[in-house]
């Protein structure tokens, strides 16, 4: 595969996740416009990918108002001639539980994720519908968005809502040949550094040393370089085809997410009144499960 002559904005891709995604659709040859809200941070990034050969040139600006879209399409167009790809991966956390959550914790993470995913999004698919241009939306998601999480209110919402936009892009965009997928990342991150159930797997990564097979296996968990392949093969031609997917990627493991679906259909002559509720739901109920759970760590992973 080659993305040579493609050019790409990857949002919030200073580090992280968003520096891999930018480093290995670079390493395939495309132009990469590296997005952060710090100066040096982005810098320092576009070095990675200069270093290595590539060719990249950074915006710094926040991701959410309609400005910044703007700037990074006009920064792709004027400075590599063209735009191809956008990858969406600019995010924050404001983690606390519902009752605690500020309108500020809920709002800058709706505007940073979802807005931010909506304002970019526009601004590229404009611009490819115009130059006729088959380009690439990839929305990053996350497990949070789709099975839920405690203290994410905020989180949830904007993940969920982003596998909802990419659904409805992927049938607005199909006639003009832009595909649109959301991309579900399970990878060692700043947020997982933290969190002592996987710290044998953040400790391996610190070291260089490989992760346990408990954790790229049995949880698909891995790195960020593990989830950077799934970007570069859904920006490049092969994937001409996949749109309006939800695709989970991590560690050795790679999931395709169903889109919701009724799971007990049935009818009653008159309509359901709450007596007739009474009588057949009970029947008819099959619970579905809500957040995700993790098996317990083997006795020589624990900390």
């Amino acid at each position: 595969m080659s993305l040579d002559g493609k050019v790409a904005i990857v949002t919030g891709s200073g580090r992280g996740l968003g520096l891999a995604y930018a480093q290995e659709l670079a390493r395939q040859g495309a132009s990469v416009v590296i997005n952060d809200v710090d100066a040096a941070t982005a810098d320092a990034a576009v070095k990675t990918i200069t270093d290595a050969g590539g060719t990249a040139t950074a915006v710094v600006a926040p991701v959410g108002p309609t400005e910044t879209a703007k700037e990074l399409v006009r920064t792709a167009v004027e400075t590599y001639g063209r735009l191809d790809i956008l990858v969406t991966n600019a995010g924050v956390l404001r983690d606390t539980v519902l009752w605690k959550m500020s309108d500020d914790d809920f709002d800058t993470v709706i505007n940073v994720h979802l807005r931010g995913t909506f304002t970019c999004v526009r601004e590229a698919a404009t611009y490819m519908r115009e130059n006729q241009i088959p380009g690439r939306i990839i929305a990053i998601g996350s497990p949070t968005g789709q099975r839920g999480n405690f203290g994410q209110t905020n989180y949830a919402a904007a993940k969920a809502g982003i596998v909802g936009m990419v659904r409805t892009w992927a049938l607005e965009l199909k006639r003009a040949g832009i595909t649109a997928n959301a991309v579900i990342p399970v990878a060692a991150t700043a947020m997982t550094a933290t969190l002592p159930y996987f710290a044998a797997a953040v400790e391996a990564e610190a070291k260089g040393e490989p992760m346990p097979a408990f954790f790229r296996h049995d949880l698909g968990f891995g790195t960020s370089a593990d989830v950077a392949g799934l970007i570069a093969y859904l920006a490049g031609d092969d994937a001409a085809s996949i749109t309006g997917q939800a695709i989970g990627i991590g560690g050795d493991r790679l999931q395709l997410w169903s889109h919701p679906e009724a799971v007990v259909t049935a009818y009653h002559e008159g309509g359901w009144s709450v007596e007739a509720l009474e009588a057949e739901f009970p029947g008819l109920y099959q619970e579905q499960s809500v957040g995700e759970t993790f098996p317990p760590l083997p006795d020589e992973l624990q900390r």
